[in-house]
């Protein structure tokens, strides 16, 4: 069974992360949900599920304006060309529908079969929000919290910065401390 949201929420007070939630109508994209983000402070965020030919799966985190070409994206990280993966591939690998997608369901990805990408500029924003495995909500956590999170799964994202025309380029070397 995938994680809940209260599944979720356990996990951060367990990890000591703090967490804002905001209830709101479900939305399914960003543009759809703009006007609910203009009352939430922080960095709000769009997140793509896409696979290759080959059948890798990837996860990419981003603000929610950063232009992203997935094409560019599936060159650097020596991939074949991305497309969006299915409904059904979703909740088989996230535990999450449509519209729900979010940095957050890689908790219900033990096995790590979903390759975690994650923008820059996430960490430039504070709090970043993230629907909790669900789209009628918002939670709001820090950067470096977002990072634990992430750690505490066993996982170490790719950090890539994107240009205004969506071409990204990796973070090398992972500067982070890795108690953040």
């Amino acid at each position: 069974m995938p994680a809940t949201e209260a599944d979720l929420f356990a996990r951060f007070d367990a990890l000591g992360i703090k967490h804002v939630t905001h209830r709101h109508r479900p939305v399914f994209t960003v543009e759809e949900g703009r006007d609910l983000k203009a009352s939430m402070p922080g960095g709000h965020t769009k997140n793509l599920f896409v696979k290759d030919k080959k059948g890798a799966i990837f996860l990419i985190c981003a603000i929610s304006d950063t232009a992203i070409d997935l094409n560019a994206t599936s060159k650097l990280l020596a991939s074949g060309r991305f497309s969006f993966g299915s409904p059904e591939r979703l909740k088989e690998h996230l535990g999450v529908e449509p519209g729900s997608v979010t940095l957050f369901a890689v908790i219900n990805d033990p096995n790590q079969t979903v390759t975690l990408v994650l923008d820059e500029a996430l960490f430039e924003r504070d709090p970043v929000n993230f629907h909790p495995l669900k789209n009628d909500a918002t939670t709001a956590i820090s950067p470096a919290d977002m990072l634990k999170f992430v750690r505490s799964l066993g996982r170490e994202p790719i950090r890539l910065t994107f240009d205004a025309a969506g071409t990204p380029t990796r973070i090398e070397p992972d500067t982070t401390p890795a108690h953040v």
